[in-house]
């Protein structure tokens, strides 16, 4: 399996930023669920962002034993056992990590992003200086417990 960041994985991917990336929207990454199109969008981010996209993807992995991965709306997805749990998007200098039902979380994330939905609650990450990793691992157990789950997935 490739690592996100190896250089297996981002052989033949441009360094630079995905052009949407850059105007505060999700990229164009294409809908697909596994750990390959996350590890695959990963790779396509600018730096400051894929390196912490890169540190929130391990820490899930390390986190919830169970993880699964998708790329939805061009961001990458989380979850376990078919549902949601929180999501990772690059945008203009920071990485947002937003919990899709973040207002159930204890303590709550301070970000409300917008178009997400009202319970979604995130943190936006600058740098690596602003990953409070036992805190990431708090409310990505506490939101592996109540996973979201939508019609489609529910059919499954």
């Amino acid at each position: 399996m490739k690592k996100p960041g190896s250089q297996e994985a981002a052989q033949g991917k441009a360094a630079s930023a995905l052009p949407v990336a850059m105007t505060g929207k999700a990229s164009a990454a294409k809908a697909a669920d596994g750990d390959k199109p996350v590890f695959d969008y990963i790779a396509t981010l600018p730096q400051p962002q894929r390196a912490i996209a890169e540190r929130i993807d391990a820490l899930a992995a390390k986190t919830l034993p169970n993880l699964e991965r998708s790329v939805k709306w061009g961001m990458a997805y989380y979850g376990v056992d078919g549902g949601f749990c929180f999501s990772s998007g690059a945008f203009v200098g920071h990485l947002k990590l937003m919990f899709i039902r973040g207002t159930e979380l204890k303590p709550e994330p301070p970000v409300t992003p917008t178009g997400m939905g009202k319970s979604t609650r995130g943190v936006e990450l600058a740098s690596m200086n602003d990953l409070d990793k036992a805190q990431l691992a708090s409310w990505m157990r506490q939101a592996a417990a109540i996973p979201f789950f939508s019609a489609a997935r529910k059919k499954r």
